[in-house]
């Protein structure tokens, strides 16, 4: 059954689509140390600033010990699927075939991670977050990010960054009807997941974002606010109990962690 199956093959297959798909997870610090499976508990690479100290001929430097501020992602969270085919062979034989099924699986695997990650959202700091927004009153739609930007760069975030503000469709829409100009047909922005741009920022729609029964809870951050690990364990084949199918089965394991709470802003907005 299914001897010429290539587990290798679709795991890697899986792995490198499903990251297209992301969107919350993708805009994320991928720097650990660590083996991703259930359980496992990675490093994320930490540095510190060093004190910047005056200069005097003649006189001795202050030498710090910067020691490690490295901090843990935990391996939490494991999302599976599983279909028959007929024959996985006969299968893997109809170019294309099993490249369709798969797609379906990733897509859901990605809104599954996406949605773990604007959970995270919840646990912003409260100086962080704004207060419940009600869109169609606000003065206008871009407030909101023009705040986040504020509270970013007091907290020492620069201009120069790159930052990514997930959305929800109707504060995106919004967006677009005030500016006169929206780079959707702009390649590099598509690459990235994004509708447009303001200023620095990546305007980038989600319907993965947490919700708490009354507002839905947006985020502006940059790439490192947020660490997420993840990757395809396992890909396999079996035979079908009842019946003369075969089945397929992936498992999808990963991780997220606020590690850099300063660089990320909540726009709390219904």
């Amino acid at each position: 059954m299914a001897g010429n199956f290539k587990p290798m093959f679709w795991s890697k297959y899986c792995q490198t689509e499903l990251k297209k798909d992301l969107v919350l997870a993708n805009w994320c610090d991928y720097k650990f140390e660590g083996e991703v499976k259930l359980g496992e508990r990675l490093k994320i690479v930490g540095a510190v600033r060093p004190k910047i100290q005056k200069y005097i001929p003649g006189r001795d430097l202050e030498i710090e010990n910067l020691g490690d501020n490295s901090q843990y992602l935990d391996i939490t969270e494991s999302d599976a699927f599983a279909f028959e085919v007929d024959d996985v062979d006969r299968a893997q034989s109809v170019d294309g075939y099993l490249e369709t099924q798969f797609d379906e699986a990733k897509t859901a695997l990605a809104e599954s991670a996406d949605a773990f990650v604007g959970k995270l959202a919840a646990k912003a700091n409260k100086n962080m977050m704004s207060a419940s927004t009600e869109l169609s009153k606000a003065e206008s739609a871009l407030a909101s990010i023009d705040e986040a930007h504020i509270k970013l760069y007091e907290n020492d975030v620069s201009s120069k960054t790159e930052l990514a503000a997930e959305l929800t469709p109707k504060h995106i829409v919004a967006i677009r009807k005030e500016l006169a100009e929206l780079f959707t047909d702009n390649v590099e922005f598509v690459k990235r997941g994004a509708l447009g741009k303001y200023g620095n920022t990546y305007l980038r729609m989600s319907n993965n974002l947490y919700n708490d029964g009354v507002d839905t809870y947006e985020m502006v951050r940059t790439k490192r606010a947020i660490a997420f690990a993840g990757q395809i364990n396992k890909v396999d084949t079996c035979k079908k109990e009842k019946g003369f199918a075969d089945i397929i089965k992936g498992l999808h394991v990963y991780g997220a962690k606020v590690v850099r709470p300063k660089e990320l802003y909540v726009i709390k907005i219904h």
